[in-house]
C-alpha cells in the first residue's frame, strides 16, 4: 500500500466519511420551533401545493443535486456495488460544495436493471434541482440518460460522458494552439467506445472536426460492421473517412484520444506513425496507457491524462461544478451540446497562454464556476 492510499484510508476512517448534514437556521426557542416546524410550515408546504415551482424558492431544491450510481463502473475499479461506490460519490458531493457550493446528496441503488434504476430516480426527481448520474456501466448507461432526460423536468447530467467530452474538448482547443494546427484539417482517433469514448467523439464532431474515427476492442467503428449497438452506430455515422482497420493500422493522426481502462490500448507504433506536432491524451486511470516517461521518449508535442501527478491533468472537476452551478442558477431542464461547447471555450480561454505542459486550467481556479455560469446564460437568454 502506497503512503497516499494508507493516508486516505486513515482520514476516512477518522472522519466517518466526507459529509453531513448542517441546518441553515438554529432553533433557539420555541417561536423559532412554530415557524420553522409546525404550525408554520404549513403555509409554504400550501403555496408549494398550489404551483410545484415554488418548491425552488421554499426548499433545499434549488440548490441540491443527486449523485447517483448503481457502483458498476467506478474509477479503474469495476463493478464493485453500491456500498463500495459511496466514498468517490462523497468524494464528488465534496468538490461540489467547496467549488460551487452545491449541496449533493449521494445516492448509490442496490438495482440491477436500466429500468429499475430509472424508475427509482423518476420517484426522487421532487426534490433535486439537477440529477449527476455517476459511474454506471455502459451500454445501461445510455439508457438511463436517455430515458430521465426525456420523462424527468430537471436537466440530467452524466460527468462521465458530459463532463469528460467537455475537458476534453477545453484541452484540445489549447492543444491545437500550441501545435499550431485548426480543428478543420485535423485527424483525430478515439481510442475508446464507452461513455466517455462516445461522448468525445460526439462533442468533437458537433465542434466542427470531421476526420474522426472511434476504435473499440475490434477495431475501427464503421457502417459496414454488423455487430454494433444504435449507440456505436451513432459512431460509426461520425466515420466520414470509412476507415475499417484497426488502431496499430491508424497513421498520420494529429490527435489521439484514449479512454478504455486498459494501459496497454494504445500501441507505441500507431504514435510514431502520429504527424509532427502531435497532441495524445491518455485518460485511463490510474494507470494511463502511455506514461509520461513514454510520452517524452516518443516526442509527443502535447501529453495530457487524468492523473494529478502529470501536467495537463484532464480533471473534470474543472468543469462540472461550474456546469451543475449554471443548472441550478439558470433553472434549466436539458442540456445540450451548446451549452457542452460554450463551457470547453470558456475552460480553454482561462490559459491566457497556453504551452505544451498548460492546456487545462488550475482546478483551484475561482474564475472557472463564475465564467462557466455566465457563458451558459449567454447562450439562453
Amino acid at each position: 500500500m502506497t503512503d497516499l492510499y494508507k493516508e486516505s484510508l486513515e482520514l476516512h476512517k477518522k472522519f466517518k466519511g466526507k459529509l453531513a448534514i448542517a441546518g441553515r437556521m438554529i432553533i433557539k426557542n420555541m417561536h423559532d420551533m412554530s415557524v420553522y416546524y409546525t404550525p408554520g410550515v404549513a403555509e409554504p408546504c400550501r403555496v408549494i401545493n398550489r404551483n410545484k415551482e415554488m418548491a425552488y424558492d421554499f426548499t433545499f431544491k434549488n440548490n441540491t443535486v443527486g449523485i447517483i450510481t448503481d457502483g458498476t463502473r467506478v474509477l479503474g475499479l469495476g463493478n464493485i456495488g453500491p456500498e463500495a461506490s459511496l466514498p468517490v460519490m462523497e468524494g464528488k458531493a465534496l468538490i461540489m460544495k467547496q467549488f460551487a457550493n452545491i449541496d449533493a446528496i449521494p445516492i448509490c441503488l442496490k438495482t440491477k436493471t436500466a429500468d429499475e434504476f430509472s424508475e427509482t430516480v423518476e420517484r426522487l426527481e421532487p426534490i433535486f434541482g439537477a440529477i449527476n448520474l455517476e459511474d454506471i456501466e455502459t451500454p445501461k448507461v445510455w439508457d438511463i440518460e436517455r430515458r430521465l432526460s426525456d420523462s424527468l423536468s430537471i436537466p440530467v447530467f452524466h460527468d462521465d460522458q458530459h463532463g469528460t467530452a467537455m475537458v476534453v474538448l477545453a484541452g484540445i482547443i489549447n492543444a491545437l494552439k500550441v501545435v499550431g494546427k485548426n480543428k478543420d484539417g485535423i485527424k483525430v482517433g478515439m481510442v475508446g467506445a464507452g461513455s466517455s469514448g462516445y461522448a468525445i467523439t460526439k462533442l468533437l464532431h458537433f465542434y466542427g472536426i470531421r476526420n474522426i474515427v472511434c476504435f473499440d476492442s475490434k477495431g475501427a467503428i464503421h457502417d459496414d460492421r454488423n455487430d454494433l449497438n444504435k449507440y456505436k452506430k451513432e459512431l460509426a455515422i461520425i466515420n466520414e473517412s470509412k476507415f475499417k482497420g484497426i488502431i496499430n493500422e491508424f497513421g498520420e493522426a494529429d490527435v489521439l484520444i484514449t479512454a478504455t481502462g486498459d494501459p496497454k490500448a494504445l500501441p507505441e507504433s500507431t504514435i510514431k506513425a502520429m504527424s509532427k506536432k502531435n497532441i495524445v491524451f491518455a485518460l485511463t486511470n490510474p494507470v494511463s496507457e502511455i506514461s509520461l516517461e513514454q510520452a517524452k521518449k516518443l516526442g509527443i508535442t502535447v501529453f495530457g491524462t487524468g492523473r494529478s501527478d502529470y501536467p495537463n491533468q484532464i480533471n473534470n472537476a474543472v468543469c462540472f461544478p461550474g456546469f451543475l452551478r449554471a443548472l441550478l442558477d439558470l433553472r434549466i431542464k436539458k442540456i445540450n451540446q451548446k451549452m457542452f461547447v460554450a463551457t470547453s471555450e470558456t475552460i480553454a480561454k482561462n490559459v491566457k497562454n497556453p504551452k505544451p505542459e498548460l492546456i487545462i486550467p488550475d482546478v483551484f481556479d475561482k474564475k472557472l464556476v463564475p465564467a462557466i455560469v455566465s457563458s451558459i446564460r449567454k447562450i439562453n437568454l
